[in-house]
């Protein structure tokens, strides 16, 4: 066995527990809009770093977040805004396929009926920490929008399966990942309500 002084000497990868700490403290940071720690110096080096750095590296911290916490559905939020980002032509294609057979979530999503820019524009605006909303509200629409890629995905997947059986599969499996990025939004937006996400 090695002893404790030993085994802090040799070399090897980041500290999970300090990781995961820097992951919720820069959430907290970008969503309270420095309100998240008492230490305004802290604050200020946080918010900096995104300017600096920019947010995907921030958001490379959130990655193995679980994903009913605060960073985890702030992982979400990017990836989608990623997503969107760079391939809106497949996202729109997606949400056009989807938004008249999930009509709950179109209302859910936005009255307006929200293209995939207007989830890029809430997404930006939550990972930037501009967005002076309720969080909880910006986590449903991102779930609901999620529920309508997947349902859009699932039509997509239904019409290639007799000719391309394996791309039919891959959307299947897309579709039920979205589906499973929606429920953890939902919980995360339940939690926020209730004070406990964090």
């Amino acid at each position: 066995m090695l002893d404790p002084a030993a085994a802090d000497q040799l070399p090897g990868g980041h500290d999970p527990a300090l990781r995961d700490e820097v992951a919720h403290t820069t959430a907290r940071a970008l969503v309270h809009g420095g309100r998240a720690t008492d230490d305004a110096e802290v604050t200020a080096r946080i918010l900096a770093l995104v300017d600096t750095e920019g947010l995907d590296a921030v958001a490379a911290l959130w990655a193995d977040a679980a994903p009913v916490t605060l960073p985890g559905a702030l992982w979400r939020l990017f990836v989608l805004r990623e997503w969107v980002r760079r391939d809106d032509r497949t996202v729109g294609l997606r949400y056009r396929l989807g938004v008249d057979r999930t009509p709950v979530a179109e209302v859910v999503a936005g009255a307006a009926g929200p293209t995939p820019g207007d989830m890029r524009a809430l997404a930006d605006a939550v990972l930037s920490g501009v967005f002076d909303g309720d969080l909880a509200v910006a986590l449903e629409r991102a779930s609901a929008f999620c529920r309508i890629l997947a349902t859009g995905a699932a039509v997509d997947a239904d019409s290639v399966e007799p000719s391309d059986p394996s791309r039919g599969t891959r959307l299947t499996f897309g579709a039920a990942s979205l589906v499973a990025t929606a429920d953890d939004l939902d919980a995360a937006a339940q939690r926020w309500r209730l004070g406990q996400l964090d």
